[in-house]
């Protein structure tokens, strides 16, 4: 008896000496690191398309498999990011408020989720594309859209979307990323 309670003593010392020395703290919750490429770009410019721009090497134009698809609506499909840019155009005939107002209310259907909503003004007279690109702060499930007119003939329109449940703060890195990108699809944008 007396030699199992030296035996349990000296395991309940053994065990309360390992324990001290080091402090314990959970591993923080991250997310997976995302290795970006540079930035490429090449001409999309099809046949019969009233518009061509630069679009990145590493994103495929693919035409829109949507049921309500229209002429000319396009993809430009990001499959290492699991996202698309939806890119939409209409043509213009004497409806330019309507068909922007319809544009604008797109945007701001996402004022549900969004923390906020930034606007970047943009205009290339040389070119006559004048446009707008919406940056959408928070969960929302678009957090960039943009639109491009000539405001007589065109308008062209396009919209992130990520193949997940947005997550502001994991899909951080890729949006800073692609807003570059949509930056230099606005920029490069010119009418046929």
């Amino acid at each position: 008896m007396h030699r199992i309670t030296i035996v349990a003593l000296v395991a309940v010392a053994c065990i309360w000496l390992s324990a001290c020395g080091r402090t314990y703290s959970p591993r923080p919750y991250g997310y997976f690191r995302i290795d970006l490429p540079e930035h490429e770009y090449v001409r999309f410019d099809s046949a019969g398309f009233p518009f061509a721009f630069e679009c990145p090497v590493y994103g495929r134009v693919v035409p829109d498999d949507d049921a309500d698809a229209e002429k000319y609506w396009i993809n430009v499909s990001f499959p290492r990011f699991r996202c698309k840019i939806h890119m939409t155009y209409k043509p213009i005939s004497g409806n330019f408020d309507e068909v922007m107002e319809d544009s604008r209310r797109l945007v701001y259907k996402h004022t549900i989720k969004a923390d906020a909503i930034g606007e970047t003004f943009y205009e290339n007279p040389a070119s006559r594309v004048y446009g707008i690109l919406y940056e959408i702060k928070g969960n929302a499930a678009t957090p960039l859209q943009f639109a491009l007119t000539d405001s007589v003939r065109h308008l062209f329109r396009g919209s992130l979307y990520f193949d997940c449940i947005p997550n502001k703060d994991s899909l951080a890195p890729v949006v800073s990323f692609l807003d570059d990108d949509i930056a230099h699809i606005m920029e490069t944008l010119i009418w046929k």
